[in-house]
Protein backbone atom coordinates (compact mmCIF):
# COMPACT_ATOMS: atom_id res chain seq x y z
CA UNK A 1 0.00 0.00 0.00
CA UNK A 2 1.69 3.77 -0.97
CA UNK A 3 0.99 6.01 1.64
CA UNK A 4 2.13 9.18 -0.35
CA UNK A 5 0.10 11.55 -2.97
CA UNK A 6 -0.67 9.92 -6.08
CA UNK A 7 -1.32 11.29 -9.13
CA UNK A 8 -4.15 8.77 -10.19
CA UNK A 9 -5.19 9.62 -14.34
CA UNK A 10 -8.91 8.00 -15.15
CA UNK A 11 -9.46 7.69 -19.47
CA UNK A 12 -13.06 7.15 -20.12
CA UNK A 13 -15.24 6.63 -23.39
CA UNK A 14 -18.91 6.80 -23.71
CA UNK A 15 -19.13 9.88 -21.28
CA UNK A 16 -21.32 12.97 -22.78
CA UNK A 17 -22.67 16.04 -20.71
CA UNK A 18 -26.16 14.36 -20.62
CA UNK A 19 -24.97 10.84 -20.20
CA UNK A 20 -25.57 9.34 -16.59
CA UNK A 21 -24.08 6.49 -14.74
CA UNK A 22 -20.86 6.57 -15.84
CA UNK A 23 -20.47 10.27 -15.84
CA UNK A 24 -21.86 10.62 -12.01
CA UNK A 25 -19.48 7.60 -10.76
CA UNK A 26 -16.65 9.21 -12.41
CA UNK A 27 -17.18 12.91 -10.85
CA UNK A 28 -17.74 11.35 -7.29
CA UNK A 29 -14.62 9.00 -7.18
CA UNK A 30 -12.40 12.00 -8.37
CA UNK A 31 -13.80 14.07 -5.76
CA UNK A 32 -12.80 11.47 -3.17
CA UNK A 33 -9.51 11.06 -4.18
CA UNK A 34 -8.60 14.62 -4.39
CA UNK A 35 -10.56 14.93 -0.50
CA UNK A 36 -7.98 12.01 0.23
CA UNK A 37 -5.41 13.68 -0.63
CA UNK A 38 -4.51 12.35 -4.08
CA UNK A 39 -4.16 14.27 -8.10
CA UNK A 40 -7.13 12.94 -9.69
CA UNK A 41 -7.31 13.83 -13.35
CA UNK A 42 -9.97 12.25 -16.19
CA UNK A 43 -9.32 12.17 -19.87
CA UNK A 44 -12.40 12.07 -21.98
CA UNK A 45 -13.76 12.55 -25.74
CA UNK A 46 -15.01 16.10 -26.71
CA UNK A 47 -15.55 17.91 -29.58
CA UNK A 48 -12.24 19.63 -28.80
CA UNK A 49 -9.06 19.93 -26.88
CA UNK A 50 -9.98 21.32 -23.49
CA UNK A 51 -8.52 21.42 -20.53
CA UNK A 52 -10.25 22.88 -16.92
CA UNK A 53 -10.37 22.18 -13.28
CA UNK A 54 -13.29 21.53 -10.97
CA UNK A 55 -14.65 19.45 -7.71
CA UNK A 56 -13.24 15.90 -9.81
CA UNK A 57 -9.75 17.45 -10.47
CA UNK A 58 -8.33 18.06 -13.52
CA UNK A 59 -10.41 17.49 -16.56
CA UNK A 60 -8.74 17.09 -20.30
CA UNK A 61 -11.01 17.02 -22.99
CA UNK A 62 -9.43 15.45 -26.08
CA UNK A 63 -11.24 15.42 -29.69
CA UNK A 64 -12.28 12.71 -30.42
CA UNK A 65 -15.17 11.30 -33.18
CA UNK A 66 -19.34 10.55 -32.90
CA UNK A 67 -19.97 7.03 -32.80
CA UNK A 68 -22.87 6.53 -35.51
CA UNK A 69 -26.22 5.83 -33.83
CA UNK A 70 -25.22 6.27 -30.45
CA UNK A 71 -27.13 9.17 -29.56
CA UNK A 72 -24.09 11.46 -29.22
CA UNK A 73 -21.34 9.56 -27.65
CA UNK A 74 -17.68 9.67 -28.80
CA UNK A 75 -14.63 8.00 -28.49
CA UNK A 76 -11.34 8.54 -27.98
CA UNK A 77 -9.81 6.73 -31.26
CA UNK A 78 -6.61 8.61 -31.82
CA UNK A 79 -4.17 6.24 -29.70
CA UNK A 80 -1.07 8.57 -30.62
CA UNK A 81 -2.74 11.32 -28.79
CA UNK A 82 -3.62 9.80 -26.07
CA UNK A 83 -0.43 8.03 -25.42
CA UNK A 84 1.08 11.66 -25.62
CA UNK A 85 -1.49 12.95 -23.50
CA UNK A 86 -0.82 10.04 -20.79
CA UNK A 87 3.09 10.75 -20.93
CA UNK A 88 2.97 14.21 -20.59
CA UNK A 89 0.38 13.74 -17.49
CA UNK A 90 2.85 11.08 -16.12
CA UNK A 91 0.02 8.98 -14.24
CA UNK A 92 1.45 7.11 -10.74
CA UNK A 93 -1.58 5.21 -10.76
CA UNK A 94 -4.46 4.67 -14.56
CA UNK A 95 -7.60 3.69 -13.84
CA UNK A 96 -9.41 2.92 -17.60
CA UNK A 97 -13.41 3.03 -18.38
CA UNK A 98 -13.62 0.82 -21.27
CA UNK A 99 -12.44 -2.11 -21.92
CA UNK A 100 -13.16 -2.27 -25.48
CA UNK A 101 -11.59 0.25 -27.59
CA UNK A 102 -8.93 1.42 -24.88
CA UNK A 103 -7.61 -2.12 -23.49
CA UNK A 104 -4.40 -0.74 -25.21
CA UNK A 105 -3.15 1.27 -22.22
CA UNK A 106 -2.59 -1.60 -20.36
CA UNK A 107 -0.07 -2.24 -22.31
CA UNK A 108 1.05 1.30 -22.59
CA UNK A 109 1.12 1.15 -18.56
CA UNK A 110 2.91 -1.80 -18.40
CA UNK A 111 5.69 -0.32 -20.57
CA UNK A 112 6.08 3.05 -18.65
CA UNK A 113 6.20 0.76 -15.20
CA UNK A 114 2.66 2.30 -14.41
CA UNK A 115 0.04 0.39 -12.06
CA UNK A 116 -3.03 0.05 -14.11
CA UNK A 117 -6.79 -0.82 -13.47
CA UNK A 118 -9.65 -1.83 -15.55
CA UNK A 119 -13.14 -0.97 -14.25
CA UNK A 120 -16.03 -3.75 -15.40
CA UNK A 121 -18.80 -1.27 -16.04
CA UNK A 122 -21.01 -3.74 -18.22
CA UNK A 123 -21.38 -7.42 -18.35
CA UNK A 124 -19.61 -8.37 -21.67
CA UNK A 125 -21.61 -11.29 -22.43
CA UNK A 126 -24.83 -9.43 -21.98
CA UNK A 127 -23.96 -6.51 -23.87
CA UNK A 128 -22.52 -8.45 -27.02
CA UNK A 129 -25.72 -10.40 -26.44
CA UNK A 130 -27.71 -7.15 -26.34
CA UNK A 131 -25.44 -6.22 -29.66
CA UNK A 132 -27.48 -9.49 -31.60
CA UNK A 133 -25.06 -11.80 -31.01
CA UNK A 134 -26.50 -15.50 -30.11
CA UNK A 135 -25.71 -16.55 -26.71
CA UNK A 136 -22.83 -19.27 -27.72
CA UNK A 137 -21.20 -17.05 -29.83
CA UNK A 138 -21.18 -13.99 -27.25
CA UNK A 139 -20.44 -16.11 -24.70
CA UNK A 140 -17.31 -17.50 -26.31
CA UNK A 141 -16.16 -13.53 -27.37
CA UNK A 142 -16.87 -12.25 -23.94
CA UNK A 143 -14.45 -15.34 -22.85
CA UNK A 144 -11.53 -13.98 -25.02
CA UNK A 145 -12.34 -10.26 -24.44
CA UNK A 146 -12.13 -11.12 -20.67
CA UNK A 147 -9.33 -12.78 -20.46
CA UNK A 148 -7.36 -10.02 -22.53
CA UNK A 149 -8.76 -8.39 -20.11
CA UNK A 150 -6.79 -9.44 -17.33
CA UNK A 151 -4.13 -9.62 -18.76
CA UNK A 152 -3.77 -6.39 -20.14
CA UNK A 153 -4.16 -4.68 -16.84
CA UNK A 154 -2.65 -5.04 -12.87
CA UNK A 155 -6.52 -5.42 -11.31
CA UNK A 156 -9.87 -5.73 -13.00
CA UNK A 157 -12.34 -4.00 -10.28
CA UNK A 158 -15.93 -5.15 -10.37
CA UNK A 159 -18.65 -3.51 -8.67
CA UNK A 160 -20.36 -6.30 -7.30
CA UNK A 161 -20.00 -10.32 -7.07
CA UNK A 162 -22.52 -10.06 -10.75
CA UNK A 163 -19.85 -8.46 -12.39
CA UNK A 164 -16.95 -10.30 -10.82
CA UNK A 165 -18.34 -13.86 -11.94
CA UNK A 166 -17.65 -13.61 -15.74
CA UNK A 167 -13.85 -13.32 -14.94
CA UNK A 168 -13.98 -15.86 -11.68
CA UNK A 169 -15.34 -18.94 -14.36
CA UNK A 170 -12.04 -18.08 -16.28
CA UNK A 171 -9.64 -18.27 -13.14
CA UNK A 172 -8.87 -14.76 -13.14
CA UNK A 173 -7.40 -13.42 -10.29
CA UNK A 174 -6.56 -9.87 -9.92
CA UNK A 175 -9.98 -9.02 -9.44
CA UNK A 176 -10.75 -6.26 -6.34
CA UNK A 177 -14.75 -5.68 -5.98
CA UNK A 178 -15.14 -2.03 -5.40
CA UNK A 179 -18.50 -0.92 -5.20
CA UNK A 180 -20.06 2.25 -6.22
CA UNK A 181 -21.89 4.75 -4.17
CA UNK A 182 -24.33 7.48 -4.18
CA UNK A 183 -25.31 11.00 -3.04
CA UNK A 184 -27.22 10.52 0.45
CA UNK A 185 -27.27 14.22 0.83
CA UNK A 186 -28.96 15.67 -2.07
CA UNK A 187 -30.86 12.25 -3.07
CA UNK A 188 -33.05 12.20 -0.25
CA UNK A 189 -36.63 11.26 -0.03
CA UNK A 190 -39.11 14.43 -0.48
CA UNK A 191 -41.24 15.46 2.41
CA UNK A 192 -45.33 14.99 1.54
CA UNK A 193 -46.41 18.43 -0.09
CA UNK A 194 -42.93 18.12 -2.46
CA UNK A 195 -44.09 14.54 -3.02
CA UNK A 196 -47.54 15.84 -3.73
CA UNK A 197 -46.69 18.67 -5.80
CA UNK A 198 -44.52 16.77 -8.18
CA UNK A 199 -46.50 13.76 -8.71
CA UNK A 200 -49.19 15.99 -9.68
CA UNK A 201 -47.37 17.25 -12.69
CA UNK A 202 -47.82 13.71 -14.25
CA UNK A 203 -50.34 11.42 -12.37
CA UNK A 204 -53.62 11.28 -10.90
CA UNK A 205 -53.93 10.45 -7.23
CA UNK A 206 -55.60 6.95 -8.00
CA UNK A 207 -53.10 6.48 -11.11
CA UNK A 208 -49.83 4.97 -10.76
CA UNK A 209 -47.00 6.33 -11.23
CA UNK A 210 -44.01 4.64 -12.85
CA UNK A 211 -40.63 6.24 -13.70
CA UNK A 212 -37.60 5.29 -15.93
CA UNK A 213 -34.62 7.23 -15.20
CA UNK A 214 -32.24 5.72 -18.01
CA UNK A 215 -30.60 6.72 -21.06
CA UNK A 216 -32.26 5.51 -24.31
CA UNK A 217 -30.31 2.89 -26.16
CA UNK A 218 -30.76 -0.94 -26.99
CA UNK A 219 -28.49 -1.95 -24.34
CA UNK A 220 -30.64 -0.41 -21.84
CA UNK A 221 -34.06 -1.86 -22.98
CA UNK A 222 -36.26 1.03 -21.90
CA UNK A 223 -38.95 -0.31 -24.29
CA UNK A 224 -39.68 -2.96 -21.70
CA UNK A 225 -41.13 0.14 -19.23
CA UNK A 226 -43.83 0.84 -22.13
CA UNK A 227 -44.80 -3.18 -22.00
CA UNK A 228 -44.91 -3.01 -18.45
CA UNK A 229 -47.11 -0.07 -18.46
CA UNK A 230 -49.55 -1.48 -21.00
CA UNK A 231 -49.57 -4.51 -19.22
CA UNK A 232 -50.62 -2.75 -16.04
CA UNK A 233 -53.41 -0.91 -18.17
CA UNK A 234 -54.75 -3.91 -19.69
CA UNK A 235 -55.37 -5.46 -16.38
CA UNK A 236 -56.26 -2.61 -14.39
CA UNK A 237 -57.92 -1.89 -11.68
CA UNK A 238 -58.81 2.00 -11.55
CA UNK A 239 -57.64 4.65 -13.92
CA UNK A 240 -54.39 2.92 -14.55
CA UNK A 241 -50.69 4.09 -14.55
CA UNK A 242 -48.88 6.77 -16.20
CA UNK A 243 -45.13 6.69 -17.10
CA UNK A 244 -42.22 9.08 -17.12
CA UNK A 245 -39.20 8.88 -19.05
CA UNK A 246 -35.89 11.01 -17.87
CA UNK A 247 -33.14 10.65 -19.84
CA UNK A 248 -32.56 10.75 -23.57
CA UNK A 249 -30.39 8.84 -26.46
CA UNK A 250 -30.98 7.16 -29.83
CA UNK A 251 -34.15 5.29 -29.17
CA UNK A 252 -36.16 8.06 -27.73
CA UNK A 253 -37.81 8.96 -31.07
CA UNK A 254 -38.76 4.98 -31.68
CA UNK A 255 -40.22 4.91 -28.19
CA UNK A 256 -42.19 8.12 -28.58
CA UNK A 257 -44.07 6.73 -31.50
CA UNK A 258 -44.73 3.63 -30.10
CA UNK A 259 -46.50 5.03 -27.11
CA UNK A 260 -48.32 7.13 -29.16
CA UNK A 261 -49.29 4.26 -31.60
CA UNK A 262 -50.04 1.75 -28.68
CA UNK A 263 -52.17 5.46 -26.51
CA UNK A 264 -49.76 5.43 -23.50
CA UNK A 265 -49.77 7.81 -21.25
CA UNK A 266 -46.10 8.46 -21.27
CA UNK A 267 -44.02 11.51 -20.08
CA UNK A 268 -40.79 12.30 -22.45
CA UNK A 269 -38.73 14.73 -20.43
CA UNK A 270 -35.40 14.10 -21.94
CA UNK A 271 -32.31 15.08 -19.86
CA UNK A 272 -32.70 16.49 -16.50
CA UNK A 273 -30.25 19.20 -15.52
CA UNK A 274 -29.45 19.22 -11.65
CA UNK A 275 -29.65 16.40 -8.62
CA UNK A 276 -32.54 18.70 -7.18
CA UNK A 277 -34.58 17.99 -10.33
CA UNK A 278 -33.62 13.73 -10.41
CA UNK A 279 -34.44 13.82 -6.72
CA UNK A 280 -37.97 15.60 -7.06
CA UNK A 281 -38.95 13.00 -9.71
CA UNK A 282 -37.65 9.59 -8.39
CA UNK A 283 -39.14 10.59 -4.88
CA UNK A 284 -42.41 11.09 -6.07
CA UNK A 285 -42.67 7.76 -8.24
CA UNK A 286 -44.30 4.62 -7.18
CA UNK A 287 -42.00 2.21 -8.76
CA UNK A 288 -38.83 3.08 -10.74
CA UNK A 289 -37.98 0.43 -13.22
CA UNK A 290 -34.76 -0.27 -14.27
CA UNK A 291 -34.88 -3.00 -17.35
CA UNK A 292 -31.38 -2.88 -18.06
CA UNK A 293 -30.00 -6.26 -18.68
CA UNK A 294 -26.43 -5.53 -18.61
CA UNK A 295 -25.83 -3.76 -15.54
CA UNK A 296 -23.05 -3.92 -13.10
CA UNK A 297 -23.87 -1.82 -10.63
CA UNK A 298 -27.22 0.48 -11.67
CA UNK A 299 -26.82 3.83 -10.43
CA UNK A 300 -30.37 5.09 -11.29
CA UNK A 301 -31.60 2.15 -9.02
CA UNK A 302 -29.88 3.21 -5.97
CA UNK A 303 -30.48 6.72 -6.58
CA UNK A 304 -34.36 6.15 -6.71
CA UNK A 305 -33.47 3.64 -3.51
CA UNK A 306 -31.72 6.97 -2.12
CA UNK A 307 -35.32 8.79 -3.04
CA UNK A 308 -37.28 6.27 -1.00
CA UNK A 309 -38.56 4.79 -4.00
CA UNK A 310 -38.89 0.71 -4.51
CA UNK A 311 -37.12 -0.22 -7.58
CA UNK A 312 -38.51 -2.88 -10.28
CA UNK A 313 -35.48 -4.87 -11.73
CA UNK A 314 -34.40 -7.16 -14.26
CA UNK A 315 -33.53 -10.15 -12.98
CA UNK A 316 -30.79 -11.00 -15.41
CA UNK A 317 -28.67 -7.81 -14.50
CA UNK A 318 -26.45 -7.37 -11.18
CA UNK A 319 -29.23 -5.12 -9.71
CA UNK A 320 -31.07 -7.85 -7.86
CA UNK A 321 -28.10 -8.20 -5.53
CA UNK A 322 -27.48 -4.14 -5.41
CA UNK A 323 -31.84 -3.38 -4.56
CA UNK A 324 -32.19 -6.75 -1.72
CA UNK A 325 -35.35 -6.33 -0.69
CA UNK A 326 -36.46 -3.13 -1.28
CA UNK A 327 -37.01 -4.07 -4.72
CA UNK A 328 -38.03 -6.94 -6.75
CA UNK A 329 -36.57 -8.78 -9.63
CA UNK A 330 -38.43 -9.23 -12.72
CA UNK A 331 -38.93 -11.07 -15.65
CA UNK A 332 -37.56 -9.08 -18.58
CA UNK A 333 -41.17 -9.05 -20.25
CA UNK A 334 -43.97 -6.57 -19.94
CA UNK A 335 -45.99 -8.97 -17.87
CA UNK A 336 -42.71 -9.85 -15.97
CA UNK A 337 -42.50 -5.80 -15.03
CA UNK A 338 -46.03 -5.63 -14.09
CA UNK A 339 -46.15 -8.42 -11.68
CA UNK A 340 -43.25 -6.92 -9.71
CA UNK A 341 -44.58 -3.72 -9.38
CA UNK A 342 -48.09 -5.01 -8.51
CA UNK A 343 -45.97 -7.06 -5.63
CA UNK A 344 -44.09 -3.41 -4.66
CA UNK A 345 -47.54 -1.98 -4.36
CA UNK A 346 -49.11 -4.46 -2.28
CA UNK A 347 -46.60 -3.30 0.69
CA UNK A 348 -47.54 -0.38 2.86
CA UNK A 349 -46.31 2.83 1.18
CA UNK A 350 -44.60 3.87 4.80
CA UNK A 351 -42.76 0.36 5.00
CA UNK A 352 -41.46 -0.20 1.04
CA UNK A 353 -40.20 3.77 1.12
CA UNK A 354 -38.48 3.59 4.58
CA UNK A 355 -36.64 -0.36 3.02
CA UNK A 356 -35.84 1.88 0.03
CA UNK A 357 -34.08 4.37 2.14
CA UNK A 358 -32.17 1.90 4.24
CA UNK A 359 -30.74 0.04 1.40
CA UNK A 360 -29.34 3.23 0.04
CA UNK A 361 -27.59 4.32 2.85
CA UNK A 362 -25.51 0.71 2.68
CA UNK A 363 -23.40 2.55 -0.75
CA UNK A 364 -22.69 6.03 0.36
CA UNK A 365 -19.42 7.45 -1.51
CA UNK A 366 -16.89 7.86 1.25
CA UNK A 367 -16.98 3.75 1.26
CA UNK A 368 -16.74 3.67 -2.25
CA UNK A 369 -13.66 5.87 -2.98
CA UNK A 370 -12.11 3.73 0.16
CA UNK A 371 -12.51 0.69 -1.88
CA UNK A 372 -11.08 2.09 -5.31
CA UNK A 373 -8.33 3.60 -3.45
CA UNK A 374 -7.70 -0.13 -1.89
CA UNK A 375 -7.72 -1.72 -5.31
CA UNK A 376 -5.35 0.82 -6.61
CA UNK A 377 -2.64 0.53 -3.45
CA UNK A 378 -3.36 3.67 -2.07
CA UNK A 379 -4.01 4.95 1.20
CA UNK A 380 -5.60 8.12 2.05
CA UNK A 381 -2.99 10.93 2.80
CA UNK A 382 -5.41 13.72 4.08
CA UNK A 383 -8.64 14.92 4.63
CA UNK A 384 -8.97 18.73 2.61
Amino acid sequence: MTTGPLRIVRVANFVTPVSGGLRTALRHLGAGYRAAGHTPVLVVPGERRAVEEDEQGLVVTLPGPVLPGSGGYRLLTDRRAVAAELERLAPDRLEVSDRTTLRWTGAWARRHGVRAAMVSHESAVGLLRTWGLPGPVAGAAANRLNRRTARSYDTVICTTDWAAAEFRRLGVRNLARAPLGVDLATLRPPDDDTRAAERARYAEPDQVLLVLCSRLSTEKRPALALDALEALRSTGPGPGAVLVVAGTGPLRSRLAASAARRRLPVHFLGHLAGRAAVARLLGCADVVLAPGPVETFGLAALEALACGTPVAVNRGSALPELVGTAGVAAEPTGAGFAAAVRELLARPEPARRAAARDQAERYGWPTAVAAFLTAHGAAPVTAR
